[in-house]
Protein backbone atom coordinates (compact mmCIF):
# COMPACT_ATOMS: atom_id res chain seq x y z
CA UNK A 1 0.00 0.00 0.00
CA UNK A 2 0.97 3.38 -0.42
CA UNK A 3 -0.50 5.99 1.78
CA UNK A 4 0.19 9.48 1.11
CA UNK A 5 -0.93 12.26 3.48
CA UNK A 6 -4.72 12.02 4.58
CA UNK A 7 -6.60 10.43 7.44
CA UNK A 8 -5.43 6.71 6.32
CA UNK A 9 -2.35 7.76 7.12
CA UNK A 10 -2.63 9.48 10.11
CA UNK A 11 -4.68 6.85 11.18
CA UNK A 12 -1.87 4.01 10.30
CA UNK A 13 0.74 6.57 11.84
CA UNK A 14 -0.49 9.30 13.73
CA UNK A 15 1.41 11.46 11.62
CA UNK A 16 -0.94 14.06 10.11
CA UNK A 17 1.11 15.15 7.25
CA UNK A 18 0.94 18.40 5.54
CA UNK A 19 -0.45 17.85 1.96
CA UNK A 20 1.57 18.98 -0.36
CA UNK A 21 2.88 19.03 -4.40
CA UNK A 22 5.99 17.02 -2.94
CA UNK A 23 5.56 13.18 -2.11
CA UNK A 24 5.04 12.35 1.08
CA UNK A 25 4.51 8.15 1.06
CA UNK A 26 4.14 5.29 3.34
CA UNK A 27 5.13 2.87 1.73
CA UNK A 28 3.75 -0.65 3.10
CA UNK A 29 5.38 -4.11 1.22
CA UNK A 30 3.18 -7.13 1.44
CA UNK A 31 6.14 -8.26 3.41
CA UNK A 32 9.40 -6.57 4.36
CA UNK A 33 9.57 -3.77 7.08
CA UNK A 34 7.42 -0.44 5.57
CA UNK A 35 9.50 2.90 4.73
CA UNK A 36 8.55 6.80 5.00
CA UNK A 37 9.39 8.25 1.68
CA UNK A 38 9.89 12.53 2.90
CA UNK A 39 10.86 15.63 1.58
CA UNK A 40 13.71 16.57 3.05
CA UNK A 41 12.71 19.89 4.07
CA UNK A 42 9.89 17.68 5.91
CA UNK A 43 12.43 14.92 7.61
CA UNK A 44 12.36 16.98 10.99
CA UNK A 45 8.39 17.39 10.64
CA UNK A 46 7.83 13.84 10.35
CA UNK A 47 10.51 12.81 12.88
CA UNK A 48 8.65 14.92 15.54
CA UNK A 49 5.53 13.24 14.74
CA UNK A 50 4.34 9.77 16.41
CA UNK A 51 5.48 8.44 13.28
CA UNK A 52 9.04 8.85 14.42
CA UNK A 53 8.22 7.15 17.57
CA UNK A 54 7.22 3.66 15.65
CA UNK A 55 10.87 2.54 14.32
CA UNK A 56 9.63 3.75 10.59
CA UNK A 57 12.46 4.01 8.17
CA UNK A 58 12.36 7.49 6.85
CA UNK A 59 13.97 7.75 3.44
CA UNK A 60 14.36 11.48 2.63
CA UNK A 61 14.59 12.92 -0.96
CA UNK A 62 15.80 15.81 -2.44
CA UNK A 63 14.50 18.73 -4.66
CA UNK A 64 16.44 17.20 -8.12
CA UNK A 65 15.16 13.64 -7.42
CA UNK A 66 12.43 11.68 -8.73
CA UNK A 67 10.34 10.06 -5.18
CA UNK A 68 8.22 7.97 -7.63
CA UNK A 69 11.25 6.17 -9.06
CA UNK A 70 13.10 5.86 -5.34
CA UNK A 71 9.54 4.31 -4.14
CA UNK A 72 9.25 1.78 -7.33
CA UNK A 73 13.34 1.02 -6.97
CA UNK A 74 12.49 -0.24 -3.84
CA UNK A 75 9.89 -2.88 -4.54
CA UNK A 76 10.05 -5.99 -6.36
CA UNK A 77 10.55 -5.55 -10.32
CA UNK A 78 7.46 -8.13 -10.78
CA UNK A 79 5.20 -6.43 -8.63
CA UNK A 80 1.32 -6.89 -9.62
CA UNK A 81 -0.98 -4.84 -7.07
CA UNK A 82 -0.69 -2.17 -4.97
CA UNK A 83 -2.98 0.08 -3.32
CA UNK A 84 -3.50 3.38 -3.24
CA UNK A 85 -4.31 5.99 -0.60
CA UNK A 86 -8.11 6.89 -1.20
CA UNK A 87 -7.59 10.41 -0.85
CA UNK A 88 -4.11 10.60 -2.81
CA UNK A 89 -3.36 13.23 -5.60
CA UNK A 90 -4.58 11.99 -9.34
CA UNK A 91 -1.13 13.95 -10.32
CA UNK A 92 0.69 11.48 -8.03
CA UNK A 93 -1.58 8.03 -8.46
CA UNK A 94 -0.39 8.69 -12.19
CA UNK A 95 3.16 9.28 -11.79
CA UNK A 96 2.84 6.28 -9.90
CA UNK A 97 1.32 4.28 -12.66
CA UNK A 98 4.18 5.26 -14.80
CA UNK A 99 6.60 4.57 -12.10
CA UNK A 100 5.08 0.63 -11.59
CA UNK A 101 3.58 -0.14 -14.92
CA UNK A 102 3.04 -3.68 -14.23
CA UNK A 103 1.28 -3.18 -11.11
CA UNK A 104 -2.45 -3.39 -10.66
CA UNK A 105 -3.72 0.26 -8.88
CA UNK A 106 -6.59 -0.76 -6.36
CA UNK A 107 -7.76 1.50 -3.14
CA UNK A 108 -6.13 1.08 -0.36
CA UNK A 109 -9.25 1.99 1.19
CA UNK A 110 -10.69 -1.53 0.72
CA UNK A 111 -8.01 -2.93 3.32
CA UNK A 112 -8.27 -0.07 5.78
CA UNK A 113 -11.73 0.28 5.90
CA UNK A 114 -12.57 -3.26 7.92
CA UNK A 115 -9.93 -1.39 10.47
CA UNK A 116 -11.37 1.99 10.63
CA UNK A 117 -14.93 1.22 10.81
CA UNK A 118 -14.60 -0.89 14.38
CA UNK A 119 -13.63 1.69 16.64
CA UNK A 120 -11.11 1.47 19.35
CA UNK A 121 -11.79 2.14 23.02
CA UNK A 122 -9.74 4.95 22.46
CA UNK A 123 -11.28 6.14 19.46
CA UNK A 124 -15.09 6.16 21.32
CA UNK A 125 -13.92 7.99 23.78
CA UNK A 126 -12.25 10.89 21.23
CA UNK A 127 -15.63 10.56 19.71
CA UNK A 128 -17.61 11.22 22.88
CA UNK A 129 -15.27 13.92 23.27
CA UNK A 130 -15.86 15.38 19.84
CA UNK A 131 -19.68 15.16 20.48
CA UNK A 132 -19.34 16.68 23.91
CA UNK A 133 -17.78 19.81 22.38
CA UNK A 134 -20.61 20.53 19.45
CA UNK A 135 -23.23 19.99 22.14
CA UNK A 136 -21.70 23.10 23.98
CA UNK A 137 -22.00 24.76 20.45
CA UNK A 138 -25.62 23.98 20.11
CA UNK A 139 -26.38 25.01 23.99
CA UNK A 140 -25.28 28.68 22.65
CA UNK A 141 -27.26 28.73 19.24
CA UNK A 142 -30.44 29.51 20.89
CA UNK A 143 -28.65 33.04 22.09
CA UNK A 144 -27.60 33.37 18.10
CA UNK A 145 -30.80 33.19 16.61
CA UNK A 146 -31.98 36.68 16.88
CA UNK A 147 -35.14 37.70 13.71
CA UNK A 148 -33.47 40.73 11.81
CA UNK A 149 -29.89 38.67 11.70
CA UNK A 150 -28.72 36.80 8.62
CA UNK A 151 -27.77 33.45 8.36
CA UNK A 152 -24.14 34.70 7.43
CA UNK A 153 -23.82 36.44 11.03
CA UNK A 154 -24.95 33.26 13.18
CA UNK A 155 -23.08 31.35 11.31
CA UNK A 156 -19.98 33.29 11.86
CA UNK A 157 -20.85 33.06 15.74
CA UNK A 158 -21.46 29.44 15.38
CA UNK A 159 -18.15 29.21 13.48
CA UNK A 160 -16.01 31.21 16.69
CA UNK A 161 -17.69 29.13 19.26
CA UNK A 162 -16.75 25.65 17.76
CA UNK A 163 -13.40 26.73 18.28
CA UNK A 164 -13.74 28.18 21.51
CA UNK A 165 -15.24 24.37 22.47
CA UNK A 166 -12.47 22.52 21.83
CA UNK A 167 -11.98 22.01 17.86
CA UNK A 168 -8.95 22.48 16.36
CA UNK A 169 -10.74 23.19 12.96
CA UNK A 170 -14.32 24.12 11.81
CA UNK A 171 -15.41 21.55 8.72
CA UNK A 172 -18.90 23.23 8.10
CA UNK A 173 -21.62 25.43 9.70
CA UNK A 174 -25.08 24.97 7.90
CA UNK A 175 -27.77 27.59 9.10
CA UNK A 176 -30.46 27.13 6.63
CA UNK A 177 -33.40 29.94 7.42
CA UNK A 178 -37.47 29.78 6.35
CA UNK A 179 -37.06 27.70 2.55
CA UNK A 180 -33.06 27.05 3.06
CA UNK A 181 -33.63 24.95 5.25
CA UNK A 182 -35.19 22.55 2.91
CA UNK A 183 -31.54 22.29 0.92
CA UNK A 184 -29.59 19.68 3.22
CA UNK A 185 -26.31 21.37 2.45
CA UNK A 186 -27.23 24.76 2.25
CA UNK A 187 -24.44 27.10 2.57
CA UNK A 188 -24.54 30.40 4.35
CA UNK A 189 -26.69 33.42 2.76
CA UNK A 190 -27.85 36.85 3.66
CA UNK A 191 -31.03 35.95 3.98
CA UNK A 192 -32.50 37.65 7.05
CA UNK A 193 -34.29 35.41 9.54
CA UNK A 194 -37.72 36.45 10.23
CA UNK A 195 -40.11 35.39 13.09
CA UNK A 196 -42.12 32.20 12.62
CA UNK A 197 -38.87 30.80 10.77
CA UNK A 198 -37.71 27.01 11.29
CA UNK A 199 -34.17 27.54 11.42
CA UNK A 200 -32.13 23.87 10.49
CA UNK A 201 -28.77 24.18 12.05
CA UNK A 202 -25.76 21.61 11.21
CA UNK A 203 -22.61 21.72 12.51
CA UNK A 204 -19.27 19.91 13.15
CA UNK A 205 -15.32 20.21 13.12
CA UNK A 206 -12.73 18.27 14.22
CA UNK A 207 -10.61 17.85 17.59
CA UNK A 208 -7.03 18.16 18.56
CA UNK A 209 -6.83 13.88 18.19
CA UNK A 210 -8.61 14.33 14.79
CA UNK A 211 -11.79 13.14 15.30
CA UNK A 212 -14.42 14.73 14.25
CA UNK A 213 -18.16 15.74 15.18
CA UNK A 214 -21.28 16.38 13.38
CA UNK A 215 -24.72 16.78 14.79
CA UNK A 216 -27.71 18.64 13.78
CA UNK A 217 -30.45 20.71 15.68
CA UNK A 218 -33.64 22.72 14.23
CA UNK A 219 -35.19 25.77 15.91
CA UNK A 220 -37.93 28.36 15.62
CA UNK A 221 -37.56 32.08 15.64
CA UNK A 222 -40.46 32.40 17.40
CA UNK A 223 -44.24 30.30 16.55
CA UNK A 224 -43.21 28.05 13.60
CA UNK A 225 -46.51 26.98 11.28
CA UNK A 226 -48.83 24.56 12.41
CA UNK A 227 -47.34 22.14 9.06
CA UNK A 228 -43.86 22.24 10.18
CA UNK A 229 -44.59 21.52 13.71
CA UNK A 230 -46.86 18.20 12.53
CA UNK A 231 -44.25 16.67 10.42
CA UNK A 232 -41.10 17.89 12.81
CA UNK A 233 -43.15 15.74 15.43
CA UNK A 234 -43.38 12.98 12.91
CA UNK A 235 -39.29 13.41 12.79
CA UNK A 236 -38.49 13.30 15.96
CA UNK A 237 -40.22 9.19 16.31
CA UNK A 238 -38.34 8.54 12.86
CA UNK A 239 -35.20 9.39 14.68
CA UNK A 240 -35.84 7.76 17.66
CA UNK A 241 -36.72 4.40 16.30
CA UNK A 242 -33.76 4.48 13.99
CA UNK A 243 -31.32 5.07 16.78
CA UNK A 244 -33.19 2.23 18.66
CA UNK A 245 -32.94 -0.04 15.94
CA UNK A 246 -29.00 -0.06 15.94
CA UNK A 247 -27.35 -2.98 17.78
CA UNK A 248 -25.26 -5.75 16.56
CA UNK A 249 -25.94 -7.71 13.84
CA UNK A 250 -28.82 -5.05 11.96
CA UNK A 251 -28.57 -4.16 8.54
CA UNK A 252 -27.40 -0.71 8.06
CA UNK A 253 -30.09 -0.86 5.63
CA UNK A 254 -32.87 -1.69 8.41
CA UNK A 255 -31.88 1.09 10.69
CA UNK A 256 -32.61 3.14 7.24
CA UNK A 257 -36.05 1.91 7.14
CA UNK A 258 -36.72 2.38 10.94
CA UNK A 259 -36.40 5.90 10.00
CA UNK A 260 -38.24 6.07 6.55
CA UNK A 261 -41.55 4.14 7.10
CA UNK A 262 -42.46 6.49 9.96
CA UNK A 263 -41.72 9.02 7.49
CA UNK A 264 -43.29 7.16 4.78
CA UNK A 265 -46.09 6.23 6.60
CA UNK A 266 -47.46 9.65 7.63
CA UNK A 267 -47.16 10.59 4.36
CA UNK A 268 -43.36 12.72 4.47
CA UNK A 269 -41.62 9.83 2.44
CA UNK A 270 -40.99 12.07 -0.46
CA UNK A 271 -39.75 14.79 1.16
CA UNK A 272 -36.71 12.58 2.70
CA UNK A 273 -34.14 12.79 -0.30
CA UNK A 274 -31.05 11.49 1.70
CA UNK A 275 -29.93 8.26 3.41
CA UNK A 276 -30.04 8.17 7.54
CA UNK A 277 -26.69 8.10 8.11
CA UNK A 278 -22.65 8.01 7.57
CA UNK A 279 -19.95 6.79 9.50
CA UNK A 280 -17.50 8.98 11.42
CA UNK A 281 -14.27 9.21 12.21
CA UNK A 282 -10.96 10.61 11.62
CA UNK A 283 -13.40 11.99 8.37
CA UNK A 284 -16.74 13.57 8.76
CA UNK A 285 -18.40 10.77 5.91
CA UNK A 286 -16.57 7.31 6.06
CA UNK A 287 -17.76 3.56 6.20
CA UNK A 288 -20.60 2.31 7.27
CA UNK A 289 -22.99 4.10 5.56
CA UNK A 290 -26.87 4.10 6.56
CA UNK A 291 -28.22 3.49 3.43
CA UNK A 292 -31.12 1.24 1.51
CA UNK A 293 -29.00 -1.99 -0.24
CA UNK A 294 -25.81 -1.80 2.49
CA UNK A 295 -26.46 -5.43 4.12
CA UNK A 296 -22.82 -5.61 5.68
CA UNK A 297 -24.11 -6.20 9.51
CA UNK A 298 -23.43 -3.57 12.17
CA UNK A 299 -20.86 -4.76 14.77
CA UNK A 300 -19.78 -3.14 17.87
CA UNK A 301 -17.47 -0.47 17.46
CA UNK A 302 -18.87 1.27 14.61
CA UNK A 303 -19.72 4.62 15.07
CA UNK A 304 -22.24 6.92 12.48
CA UNK A 305 -24.78 9.25 12.41
CA UNK A 306 -28.53 8.78 12.10
CA UNK A 307 -30.20 11.81 10.90
CA UNK A 308 -33.16 11.60 9.21
CA UNK A 309 -34.59 15.12 7.58
CA UNK A 310 -38.10 16.04 5.81
CA UNK A 311 -37.51 18.84 3.88
CA UNK A 312 -40.77 20.04 1.78
CA UNK A 313 -39.49 23.40 0.37
CA UNK A 314 -41.34 26.24 2.42
CA UNK A 315 -38.94 25.14 5.24
CA UNK A 316 -37.09 21.37 6.41
CA UNK A 317 -36.04 19.93 9.74
CA UNK A 318 -33.50 17.32 10.63
CA UNK A 319 -32.12 15.89 13.73
CA UNK A 320 -28.71 14.27 13.89
CA UNK A 321 -26.85 12.22 16.61
CA UNK A 322 -23.50 10.31 16.32
CA UNK A 323 -24.20 6.92 17.82
CA UNK A 324 -21.95 3.87 18.56
CA UNK A 325 -22.76 0.29 18.43
CA UNK A 326 -22.64 -1.83 21.79
CA UNK A 327 -22.31 -5.00 22.28
CA UNK A 328 -25.95 -4.63 22.90
CA UNK A 329 -27.52 -1.77 21.23
CA UNK A 330 -25.88 1.46 20.66
CA UNK A 331 -24.55 5.21 22.48
CA UNK A 332 -25.69 8.27 21.69
CA UNK A 333 -22.49 10.74 22.01
CA UNK A 334 -25.00 13.82 21.52
CA UNK A 335 -26.91 14.76 24.40
CA UNK A 336 -28.99 18.13 23.03
CA UNK A 337 -32.69 17.99 23.28
CA UNK A 338 -34.26 16.38 19.97
CA UNK A 339 -37.30 18.47 21.09
CA UNK A 340 -37.73 21.55 18.67
CA UNK A 341 -36.00 24.43 20.62
CA UNK A 342 -38.33 27.93 20.29
CA UNK A 343 -36.21 31.07 20.62
CA UNK A 344 -37.65 34.51 20.86
CA UNK A 345 -38.13 36.60 17.83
Amino acid sequence: MLLTPGPDLRYVTGYDAIQLERLTCLVLPATGDPFLVVPRLELAAAEASPVGALGVEMVPWGESEDPFALVAGRLPADLARVGVADRMWAVMALRFRAALPRAEQVAAGTVLRELRMRKSRAEVEALREAGAAIDRVHRIVPSLLKAGRTEREVGRDIAEAIVAEGHAVVDFVIVGSGPNGASPHHELSDRVIRPGDPVVVDIGGTMPSGYCSDSTRTYAVGEAPADFRAYYAVLQEAQAAACAAVRPGVTPEAVDAAARDIITAAGYGEWFIHRTGHGIGLETHEDPYIVAGNTEPIEAGMAFSVEPGIYPGAHGARIEDIVVCTADGHESVNHVTHDLIVVDA
